[in-house]
């Protein structure tokens, strides 16, 4: 099993529309920040003076005391009172339309072409589910360090083998995201992959 070069040419056959650097930048800077904010779960959350314990006792007379004037003791200047202006739970999402999603797809797949940082294979699976097997695999295309395979679907024992190895990631075409492919040293295609993003792309 031995990778090949993806090469704009083959993206061209392939059907693969990409952008060069001219264009996109914006739309992968959008995307890219829509997915951190997506996975922020927006659970901070502090106690107003309403929320926190405690009664509503007048801690002193109002007069001949000498102190300022206070009411309770859940007021945000004492230790144990609440908080003012803190955090409070909320949902940070974004969302971007389509046609930045294609076209942030389309300069990430134009930058790792010019960068030759993406191969094609035939196939690739590792029938007998064990990880050493898969290691050897991955090592039979390509020396980098963190390695992406993109492919239609890998079977179950292909996944059972690669799990537990933490730099290399199996996606599928139609999940794949600008984010794994921007981490990734070196992303592999598997030819049946290539039908899935030359649609993500038109």
């Amino acid at each position: 099993m031995s990778a090949n070069t993806f090469t704009l040419e083959a993206a061209a056959a392939a059907n693969i529309q990409v952008a060069g650097s001219d264009k996109g930048s914006q739309a992968v800077h959008d995307l890219i920040v829509a997915y951190q904010a997506n996975r922020r779960t927006g659970s901070a959350n502090t106690k107003t003076r309403g929320e926190v314990s405690g009664n509503n006792k007048k801690i002193f007379r109002q007069k001949g005391t000498g102190n300022a004037r206070y009411g309770d003791k859940r007021a945000p200047i004492f230790v144990g009172g609440g908080v003012v202006f803190g955090p409070r739970p909320c949902d940070y999402s974004k969302k971007v339309n389509k046609s930045t999603r294609r076209l942030a797809l389309r300069r990430v797949l134009g930058d790792l072409i010019a960068a030759s940082r993406i191969s094609t294979v035939a196939e690739f699976s590792v029938a007998d589910g064990k990880t050493k097997s898969f290691i050897k695999a991955v090592k039979d295309l390509t020396d980098a360090k963190k390695v992406l395979i993109v492919a239609a679907s890998f079977d179950e024992a292909t996944y059972l083998a690669g799990r537990n190895v933490q730099d290399v990631l199996l996606m599928t075409a139609a999940e794949v995201n600008i984010e794994q492919l921007m981490k990734a040293d070196a992303v592999i295609l598997v030819d049946n992959a290539l039908e899935t993003l030359a649609s993500r792309t038109a």
